[in-house]
């Protein structure tokens, strides 16, 4: 009976369900792979496990200058039409300066909101966290607008705290 009960908690916590996913995803990757394979397996299981529609995860050098940039939920003319990765302007800028989670209804109601650069998705709600490394915040992982139009709430948040601790691992042994 309590072996059942402790089953069926781990099954409804958003952190368990995030960290099998994560091994299952990661036991598919070759035993030799680039940071970004890892980190795209992160990207992807964000999007998933918070039903979004789109993912990104952002490495940052110490002068918050994107190094890298992986999404999740962008075709591949989305992708191109971006041009360059985000600089961590207008809202998420708050979540690379004080190392933050953010969660935003309708992220173009944001006081630092100044609209998407040409081509880029229309997004409204959002969610997002700190990737933090060697106690400062090297990156940043979020998701953009749910399948079924629902908020993002404290689950998701948590799956996205719990899968930013892999991608800070990642980043500090395979990226710099």
């Amino acid at each position: 009976m309590a072996i059942a009960r402790l089953r069926n908690l781990l099954r409804r916590d958003p952190e368990a369900r995030a960290l099998r996913a994560l091994a299952r995803g990661l036991r598919q990757l070759p035993t030799r792979h680039r940071p970004e394979d890892s980190l795209q397996v992160v990207v992807d299981l964000a999007r998933e496990a918070t039903g979004a529609d789109y993912a990104a995860l952002a490495v940052t050098d110490k002068h918050d200058t994107t190094q890298g940039f992986v999404t999740s939920g962008l075709t591949p003319i989305e992708l191109r039409g971006l041009k360059t990765p985000p600089q961590g302007h207008g809202p998420l800028s708050s979540l690379r300066a004080d190392g933050r989670p953010v969660r935003f209804e309708d992220v173009q109601d944001h006081p630092r909101a100044f609209g998407f650069p040409p081509h880029h998705p229309e997004m409204r709600a959002l969610a997002g966290v700190p990737i933090w490394s060697q106690g400062h915040v090297r990156g940043s992982l979020y998701v953009a607008d749910r399948r079924e139009g629902r908020s993002f709430g404290e689950d998701d948040e948590r799956i996205l705290e719990t899968l930013a601790v892999h991608a800070s691992r990642v980043i500090e042994e395979e990226w710099y």
